[in-house]
C-alpha cells in the first residue's frame, strides 16, 4: 500500500483559457498534485509566438503553488508523426515543426515532459508508420536543445493509428534519443489489454515490463472506457462508470512502483451540473487509501 504521507501525483487535464499561468489556480482549487494543459490550440496548425512575458508569468504562478508538483503538456491533436513523408509530405512536415514547437514551448515553461500520439500510417502498414514515426521524433529531438522529455502515448488503434500494442512503443522508445512512455488506462482496454482483476493487472503490467520497461514509464493518463476490451474504440468515461470499474483503477492507485508516477485524469469535465474533475479525483484518493 502506499503511503499516504505524502500526496500521489494525481491530476486532471486542465485548460489555458485566460493565460497559460491560470492553470495552476484550476488546479490548487481541485487539490491537484499535477497538471496536465496545452500549450497552443491543440486543434489548429498556426499558433502565437510564446512571449517572453507569458512564460515568466507561468513561472512564477508555478512558485507560487507549491503544492503542484508536477507538470505535464499534451501535444496536439494534429500531429500524425508516422505519416509517410513521400504520400502526406505536408503533414508530415507540418507535424515535426508543430512538435518542434511544442518541445521549444516547453523548455520555455519549464515543463519536463511532453505526451503525444504517434500517429497513423493511413496504410502504408504498421511497419512503415512506426519507422515514419522514429525518422520524425528524431529529426525533431536532433534540432531540439532544451531538456524536455518526449513521452509516446498508448493508443487505442482506432483506425490505422500505431501505438496500440506494447511492441509499437517500445520499438518507437528504443529508436529514438530522449523518449519516454504514457500509458492511458482506456486506450489499452480498448487495445485488448485487460486491467480489470488483479491478475489480469500484473500480466498487463509485466508485459509492458518485459517489452518496454516499467522504468520507461513516465506518465499515467486514467480514464474509463464507453469501449469494451478489444472494442479498438477510443471514448472515455468517467472513473468507475464504464468497462473497466473502480477495481481496475484502484490497482493503478496503490502500485508501489507507480507511486512516484503523475496520474492525470482525462475525463469528460461535467455531468448532470456537476464538476467531474472533481468527483473523479476524490474517487482516485479514496482507491489510493484502500478504500472504495
Amino acid at each position: 500500500m502506499i503511503s499516504l504521507d505524502v500526496k500521489p501525483l494525481l491530476g486532471c487535464h486542465v485548460s489555458a483559457a485566460g493565460g497559460l499561468h491560470r492553470v495552476f489556480e484550476r488546479g490548487d482549487s481541485l487539490g491537484c498534485t499535477a497538471i496536465q494543459l496545452f500549450t497552443r490550440n491543440q486543434r489548429r496548425w498556426d499558433a502565437p509566438h510564446l512571449a517572453v512575458y507569458e512564460a515568466d508569468r507561468f513561472r512564477t504562478a508555478s512558485r507560487e503553488h507549491p503544492a503542484i508538483r508536477m507538470v505535464l503538456a499534451h501535444g496536439s491533436y494534429l500531429l500524425n508523426l508516422a505519416a509517410d513523408p513521400r504520400e502526406r509530405e505536408e503533414i508530415s512536415r507540418r507535424s515535426a515543426e508543430t512538435l518542434l514547437d511544442e518541445l521549444n514551448r516547453c523548455a520555455a515553461l519549464g515543463i519536463p515532459y511532453l505526451i503525444v500520439h504517434p500517429g497513423a500510417h493511413g496504410g502504408q502498414g504498421e511497419h512503415r508508420g512506426i519507422e515514419n514515426a522514429l525518422s520524425r521524433v528524431n529529426e525533431v529531438l536532433h534540432r531540439f536543445e532544451g531538456d524536455t522529455m518526449l513521452l509516446v502515448e498508448t493508443t487505442a488503434g482506432q483506425g490505422t493509428g500505431i501505438g496500440y500494442r506494447f511492441e509499437h512503443i517500445r520499438d518507437l522508445i528504443a529508436g529514438a534519443e530522449r523518449v519516454g512512455a504514457c500509458m492511458d488506462t482506456c486506450h489499452i482496454f480498448c487495445a485488448g489489454y485487460d486491467i480489470r482483476t488483479q491478475r489480469q493487472y500484473r500480466r498487463t503490467i509485466r508485459e509492458f515490463d518485459r517489452l518496454v520497461g516499467i522504468e520507461r514509464l513516465k506518465a499515467l493518463h486514467l480514464n474509463d472506457s464507453r469501449g469494451a476490451l478489444g472494442s479498438r474504440i477510443d471514448r472515455h468515461a468517467h472513473i468507475g462508470r464504464g468497462e473497466i470499474g473502480i477495481r481496475g483503477f484502484s490497482h493503478f492507485m496503490v502500485d508501489e512502483r507507480l507511486a512516484s508516477i503523475p496520474k492525470i485524469l482525462e475525463t469528460p469535465k461535467r455531468m448532470d451540473g456537476r464538476d467531474m474533475d472533481r468527483e473523479n479525483l476524490e474517487l482516485l484518493r479514496r482507491l489510493a487509501g484502500g478504500n472504495r
